[in-house]
């Protein structure tokens, strides 16, 4: 299962499930700490990364007391998700899809070969891909 975060310029952070795995708030936050953390430091050099909002889905990985507790412990503000709201889902809609189309109809012999056309596809998004998916969120 691949999970992304991204911001208006682009990827962020792709990370991988192994198979049979199934995400859960202890190994969503502990991917928020180990990996996003020192991921957004490293895009965001220089900036203000108290600014940095996470627009989650409603799953519950996302909206369990010890998720919560972590995002506030990393000083990050989580955006609220309405219930029933696929325009607010911009990585389901506006990413997901487009990346599904891309990968339709091809063969991949092991899962390495899945992720680097995953990976090579991300990056070979425009910065205006990106940026586009923002303007969808706020209405512009």
């Amino acid at each position: 299962m691949l999970t992304v975060f991204w911001d208006s310029q682009g990827p962020i952070l792709e990370t991988y499930q192994e198979r049979g795995t199934i995400v859960t708030s202890a190994t969503y936050c502990d991917m928020l700490q180990r990996e996003l953390k020192p991921a957004i430091r490293s895009k965001i050099r220089g900036k203000l990364s108290k600014e940095v909002l996470l627009l989650h889905d409603n799953a519950r990985p996302h909206t369990t007391a010890h998720t919560l507790e972590t995002l506030k412990q990393l000083k990050r503000e989580d955006m609220e998700h309405p219930p029933y709201s696929p325009d607010l889902a911009p990585s389901d809609f506006h990413l997901y899809g487009p990346l599904k189309d891309a990968l339709r109809g091809r063969r991949f012999s092991c899962d390495d070969d899945v992720k680097a056309a995953v990976h090579q596809w991300l990056r070979a998004q425009p910065k205006t891909f990106f940026a586009d998916g923002f303007k969808k969120l706020v209405g512009r």
